[in-house]
């Protein structure tokens, strides 16, 4: 996925200019332009502080809106939209993670994700934060998850909850592929 290029366009949809959402998200111009050359990838935190000054959700910006208004509630395996592509580059460590969404999060109250962290993985070193509540249950491998300054190690059957607006961090210290199953609400990332 060409990110810069659909933050230009967002940005632009939106009636910003570069030093309007730099201002915004607490960031220079000089990053922003970067970021929509294609010459520098944001990190999944930056990325989030970008969508925030806009606003914009992570699953809006991934996902591209159905075209027909058609009711949809049965999805294949290759019908999850993917928020965070391995090849989306953000930032070194989490470039692996995958972050499968089921359906069209802006049409509902709930986002499903269908998580995988290769071993080595994480979301980067900037904790997230988003304006949600969020769970999820380990069904394979292990993930170290911090949230404000607790930190847990969780196994497979192990599951979490908390609020979203704590800053927190997911990292696969394993040897194998983490799968996580989460849930978000409302939709916020």
């Amino acid at each position: 996925m060409d990110i810069g290029g659909r933050l230009r366009a967002v940005r632009e949809t939106r009636g910003l200019t570069q030093r309007d959402l730099a201002a915004r998200a607490g960031m220079t111009n000089a990053a922003i332009s970067l970021i929509e050359q294609n010459k520098s990838s944001p990190s999944v935190a930056s990325l989030k502080r970008l969508l925030d000054a806009i606003p914009m959700t992570m699953s809006e910006f991934f996902t591209e809106v159905e075209a027909n208004g058609t009711a949809k509630y049965f999805y294949t395996a290759d019908e999850f939209v993917e928020l965070s592509p391995q090849d989306a580059g953000f930032g070194e460590a989490a470039a692996r993670v995958s972050l499968r969404q089921l359906g069209d999060a802006q049409r509902h109250s709930l986002q499903v994700l269908h998580e995988t962290y290769p071993p080595g993985s994480d979301t980067g070193p900037d904790l997230l934060t988003h304006e949600a509540e969020e769970a999820g249950v380990v069904i394979a491998g292990i993930i170290e998850i911090t949230v404000d300054d607790q930190v847990r190690v969780l196994n497979p059957g192990d599951g979490y909850m908390f609020d979203s607006r704590l800053p927190h961090r997911f990292r696969n210290i394993g040897n194998t592929v983490c799968v996580i199953v989460s849930a978000c609400t409302p939709p916020s990332f």
